[in-house]
């Protein structure tokens, strides 16, 4: 068996019952499940949702996507061996972790299969909750160029690249296209300020004015969580990515839910402890990827460049990496899931067999 055959690349045409078009990402795939389904798993399974609430599968790949593009490697290697398990192995155990603390729940109502998450659907605030305890990456540029003022919030003067920022900053974009919003470009993932929040909160889908103070709260207490668990391996959580929603219980009640994925090398930047203490940075995440690209390629200005949006796609699409660089994506991947978790991450033989046998075996979600 190939390395190739050991990646799962395509996750939207599994057999699961369905209704509706399968939803699929750069990374996941969501399949809605029928009405029916939906009802039957609540009833069987006990999740504490409202009986008529809708579910779905959702199916995490192997693939890798940086500056907005899927790359591909060499041997028709069109993914990371590994890399699908480990990202959701991170998620579950910090989603874990926050639920026995107390912070709040997220999506997922099961894990039957490395690869698949049950979920519950949820109504996303429209906002990507990012904060930051380094200076690095595009901030770090955008100060370099004399920006001193992010996200509404003013910097100090002196700060050198990669450095601890003197407290944890939250720095929110849009996300997806709001319009008619005063002052918010209507664009993807545009910089907002936390008046901008306040003015706007139905706009950007909050229930109430204190749930802006309830995301803002599990913000930085679920950043406290990760940063402290990576503490105790060494590792440092330099910035991150949070998604909320609202979704029902049994009862009725509305709660603000963690969703998507958290802490993880895609929507963080984890760096490796003793090789900051000396004045270097290795990345455990995403970023090394990036900068991994930024390296390969002549022209770096066509990775960072919106304009230059077609070049790029071009770029990712004619460019077969050499398999010694996914492999070592793969390592990075595995590795920080390892440590993290304390538990091996499995590559499956054939995952999308495997998925398919416990949806059906195990879920009767496939004829």
């Amino acid at each position: 068996m190939s390395l190739s055959d050991k990646v799962l690349a395509v996750n939207d045409d599994l057999p699961i019952r369905t209704d509706l078009p399968v939803h699929s990402g750069k990374v996941r795939s969501v399949y809605w499940l029928t009405e029916a389904d939906s009802k039957r798993l609540i009833e069987e399974k006990g999740y504490d949702l409202a009986p008529d609430a809708p579910l779905a599968i959702m199916v995490i790949s192997d693939r890798i996507s940086a500056f907005d593009c899927i790359w591909h490697g060499e041997g028709d290697m069109h993914g990371v061996p590994g890399k699908g398990a480990a990202l959701n192995a991170i998620s579950n155990h910090w989603f874990g972790l926050f639920r026995e603390q107390g912070l709040a729940e997220s999506h997922i109502l099961d894990i039957p299969h490395p690869f698949v998450w049950i979920v519950q659907k949820a109504r996303p605030v429209m906002i990507e909750a990012i904060c930051r305890q380094y200076i690095t990456g595009s901030m770090w540029r955008s100060y370099e160029k004399g920006e001193r003022e992010f996200c509404g919030i003013n910097i100090a003067d002196d700060l050198q690249r990669d450095q601890k920022l003197p407290e944890l900053l939250i720095t929110p974009s849009t996300k997806g296209i709001l319009e008619g919003i005063p002052g918010v470009p209507a664009a993807d993932d545009v910089n907002i300020t936390r008046e901008d929040i306040t003015a706007n909160h139905e706009a950007f889908k909050f229930a109430s004015l204190k749930d802006i103070e309830l995301y803002e709260k599990l913000l930085k207490e679920g950043f406290d969580v990760i940063s402290n668990e990576l503490e105790k391996i060494d590792q440092i959580f330099v910035d991150t990515k949070f998604e909320f929603g609202y979704v029902n219980d049994r009862k009725g009640n509305e709660k603000l839910i963690y969703m998507d994925e958290v802490g993880t090398p895609d929507s963080s930047r984890i760096w490796d402890g003793p090789s900051y203490r000396e004045g270097k940075v290795v990345e455990n995440s995403k970023e090394g990827f990036r900068q991994l690209l930024l390296n390969h390629f002549p022209d770096p200005d066509i990775l960072l460049n919106k304009n230059r949006m077609d070049e790029r796609l071009a770029l990712a699409k004619n460019n077969a990496l050499p398999e010694s660089v996914l492999m070592q994506v793969s390592d990075t991947y595995v590795s920080i899931a390892e440590k993290i978790t304390g538990k091996p991450v499995v590559i499956s033989e054939n995952p999308k067999a495997e998925i398919v046998e416990v949806l059906r075996d195990q879920f009767g979600l496939i004829d």
